[in-house]
């Protein structure tokens, strides 16, 4: 962690940690490998302190991704508790309180303790501790837990490796750097399975997965010399092979992977619910920078979105032309910027 700034807010979170009695925790809507971890370890260590701690998530959420499931939950919530302007609110792995699915906003009622590693983070909290140089929200929490004076037993160690793994791409990403393995190595002494770990996430997948990953890939679209390679997966896809959205997670790893891409991109249609009840369908898009020339965060901002410079995403309504000549344009702009 870098800057007077940075360090003088990671202080002050160990001290209302410290001095707190009451906390609520949240995430992000649709939660990922760094964000449920970075919840259920945070949890684990607030209880070992002493502390009252709600874990909350949307009823919504659930069932979780399948390679999730495998987390303790006890003491999650799917709705605030009735003292919340009591507690102290402490959002991980959250860039935008906009993120949040339930609906908690800032006031002068609410404290929020902003633990987050985005570098596109809106700084949304009373206390904003964000550390883009973090390979994972969970690596902050991971030095807040030792600061803080707590051992981690095996499944503060399994939660916090989860979002560690998963975020740096099973270590092969950018972020992943010299504390990434110092911090895997200390986990793996506390008792972490690594083999155990890769099989719950990466492994045992559900038949109906490798179907759907064949429809999209058969659909792959690849332009402007090869710089940016798409592919999408409709409604129709999910319910031909009985396959849930999840199910999508490592689709677009396999488009990144191919020659000459800059930006991979995999749209997802999925279906939403409006305020009068009515549905519709929107698409969700994944994106993915392959040797950073292209920051694919503010390809997701510009959409309405957000992310990390290498994996960002957003929602939309575009068609499927529409959406391409987006991605096109934006690919372009930048190729042509970075080449003055």
């Amino acid at each position: 962690m870098a800057g007077d700034a940075a360090m003088a807010a990671r202080d002050q979170v160990l001290a209302e940690i410290r001095s707190g009695t009451g906390f609520c925790l949240v995430t992000h809507e649709h939660p990922d490998g760094d964000a449920l971890g970075s919840l259920v370890a945070m949890h684990r260590i607030l209880t070992a302190l002493g502390k009252d701690s709600v874990m909350l998530m949307a009823a919504d959420e659930f069932p979780l991704p399948y390679e999730y499931r495998f987390f303790d939950l006890a003491g999650l919530s799917t709705v605030p508790p009735t003292d919340l302007p009591s507690r102290t609110i402490i959002y991980l792995d959250c860039g935008n309180i906009d993120r949040n699915p339930l609906g908690i906003v800032k006031g002068d009622d609410v404290h929020i303790l902003n633990v987050d590693h985005h570098h596109d983070n809106t700084r949304f909290g009373t206390v904003n501790l964000v550390d883009p140089e973090a390979a994972c929200t969970t690596e902050i929490v991971w030095d807040l837990m030792r600061r803080l004076g707590v051992e981690a037993d095996q499944e503060i160690a399994e939660a916090l490796y989860v979002g560690l793994v998963t975020d740096t791409g099973r270590f092969m990403y950018e972020n992943t750097g010299p504390r990434a393995h110092v911090m895997a190595a200390e986990l793996i002494e506390a008792g972490v399975d690594t083999h155990a770990i890769y099989r719950r996430l990466y492994e045992d997948m559900p038949y109906a997965k490798l179907e759907l990953l064949g429809r999209a890939l058969a659909r792959v679209e690849r332009h402007d010399g090869g710089s940016l390679t798409v592919a999408r997966v409709t409604r129709e896809d999910y319910e031909a092979v009985g396959a849930e959205d999840s199910y999508t997670e490592g689709i677009i790893d396999h488009l990144r992977s191919v020659e000459q891409t800059k930006v991979a991109a995999l749209s997802r249609e999925v279906e939403t619910i409006g305020a009068n009840g009515g549905s519709g369908v929107r698409k969700k898009v994944s994106l993915r920078s392959t040797d950073g020339e292209v920051d694919v965060s503010a390809i997701a901002r510009a959409g309405g979105g957000g992310g990390h410079r290498q994996a960002a995403g957003f929602t939309t309504e575009l068609g499927d032309d529409e959406l391409v000549a987006f991605l096109r344009e934006q690919i372009a702009a930048q190729l042509a910027l970075s080449s003055t």
